[in-house]
């Protein structure tokens, strides 16, 4: 992971400048840091509340990332006061998924834009309420698929644009770590909605969904959809493989794993050439686009601050505009990623005590 700066804080409280967005954020876990590192260094952005399950957590969190010691951060003591705050003007949901729903919904009703952790919600049957509230009340919403905004995949996809590699023949990633088995984490606890293919498998199906759309939520529907995988004694996925196949004989091949080791590259393979992300393809600063009989190009990206930048940043633009969503990350786009999540879990044999 690159590290960000580490510079000045920008002004909070009564010294802000008037184009700063007022961040809280619900869930202070690990990725929550991620979060707030990147708003720190963000002009126009600071995090004003936070708001978490563990009190003690939330304070440590909130003094974290407070500036010089000094307690900009505020500590939230219910939902209601956070979404009562006027001084509230975005939202950040990075609590586990099956609790995702819940917050959102509070949220836009409440009039507050969301930016919610992947996947936005488990299923379809919560997430087309969700969309169609926000269209509603015309509060923004988006999924915060960060990878979509790194500066590396603007190369990427000006060389898919410019026809580098030819038509596009197959995709192939990988996306796993090997790590502690507790039924209790929210990795394998179905009542969190745990699970590889909704915790990290969701990366290779939307950069399988981003080599092939024609704009962004346009992807083509596979003609057949296929997962295996082996299920942890909790009853979710903790290894998925899986093979999708698009018209024209397209194929993308994935997998996705708690419990094993990978490269964890993406491979664009096309007729005339490669495309490939070496290594961390979700949050990728380097890439390789190779050709026969000519000199591979190599290209670095690097990221401005931790990677988080572009998805926050996109937001802000949206919802400063008006927008109840993204064009970038539209709500079709989310609604595409649930429903393949949903067939491939079926396959799978994997169903959460929600649904």
């Amino acid at each position: 992971m690159a590290r960000a700066w580490r510079g000045p804080c920008w002004p909070s409280g009564p010294d802000a400048v008037a184009a700063e967005v007022a961040w809280a954020l619900i869930g202070p876990g690990g990725i929550a840091h991620r979060f707030a590192e990147a708003v720190r260094h963000l002009p126009g952005a600071r995090l004003h509340a936070v708001l978490g399950r563990n009190a003690a957590r939330a304070v440590a969190f909130a003094e974290t990332w407070s500036c010089d010691g000094v307690p900009t951060v505020r500590v939230a003591p219910t939902l209601d006061a956070l979404l009562d705050d006027p001084a509230v003007q975005a939202v950040y949901i990075a609590t586990p998924h099956a609790q995702h729903g819940e917050f959102v919904r509070a949220c836009l009703e409440r009039g507050k834009p969301v930016l919610c952790e992947k996947p936005l919600v488990p299923t379809r049957a919560q997430l087309e309420p969700l969309l169609a509230l926000s269209q509603q009340r015309q509060v923004f919403l988006m999924e915060a698929m960060w990878t979509r905004f790194l500066p590396l995949y603007e190369t990427v996809r000006g060389w898919l644009d410019q026809g580098s590699i030819g038509t596009v023949r197959s995709i192939q990633s990988s996306f796993c770590f090997a790590g502690p088995y507790d039924p209790a984490s929210r990795l394998y606890n179905p009542a969190l909605a745990g699970g590889a293919l909704l915790d990290i498998g969701i990366y290779n199906l939307a950069m399988t969904r981003w080599v092939l759309e024609r704009a962004p939520g346009t992807c083509p529907e596979p003609v057949s959809m296929r997962a295996d995988g082996v299920l942890a004694p909790t009853a979710v996925d903790q290894r998925v493989a899986g093979t999708l196949v698009f018209p024209g004989g397209v194929v993308s091949q994935f997998v996705c794993a708690f419990d094993a080791v990978a490269d964890n590259a993406l491979r664009i393979v096309g007729e005339r050439g490669c495309i490939v992300v070496p290594r961390h393809f979700w949050e990728a600063t380097d890439a390789v686009l190779q050709r026969p009989g000519e000199p591979d190009v190599a290209v670095h990206a690097p990221l401005l601050i931790n990677g988080f930048e572009g998805e926050i940043e996109e937001a802000m633009r949206c919802f400063a505009e008006g927008r109840a969503q993204s064009p970038r990350m539209p709500h079709a786009e989310s609604l595409a990623l649930v429903r393949w999540m949903d067939e491939l879990r079926v396959q799978l044999g994997v169903r959460y005590p929600f649904e």
